[in-house]
């Protein structure tokens, strides 16, 4: 299974930071999988932001939850991050990750490459 991450590298404070990740080798649709995201802030460490299950469930931090939106396209195998009003401190490297139940928070199953997106004005 590959996983692409894909969306603007460049955001402007209090806008909406939205990713896709393109999964291929695989259906998003797998049971038992749980498709996380996961980002790395500069000179921090990991942190987990929500997954989207085989079935659709969602769970997220509960620090970012009220900023947090994961969704699905099946047709299209993709899943989507969305963080509303976005601030300097969301700039990071994003993943996209694939998990179980019990190691979502950090995947070992496939990830995306990265991709880096910055919030500034």
């Amino acid at each position: 299974v590959q996983l692409q991450e894909s969306g603007p590298g460049l955001i402007q404070p209090s806008q909406t930071l939205s990713l896709t990740c393109t999964v291929s080798g695989g259906s998003i649709t797998r049971d038992g999988a749980y498709w996380s995201w996961i980002r790395r802030p500069p000179g921090k460490e990991q942190e987990w932001i929500g997954y989207i299950t085989s079935t659709g469930d969602t769970y997220y931090r509960p620090d970012l939850k009220s900023r947090t939106s994961i969704s699905r396209d099946t047709s299209k195998n993709q899943f989507t991050l969305q963080l509303n009003s976005a601030t300097p401190e969301d700039t990071a490297v994003y993943y996209c990750a694939r998990g179980i139940h019990s190691d979502y928070t950090n995947p070992k199953g496939s990830w995306g490459q990265g991709t880096r997106v910055t919030v500034s004005s």
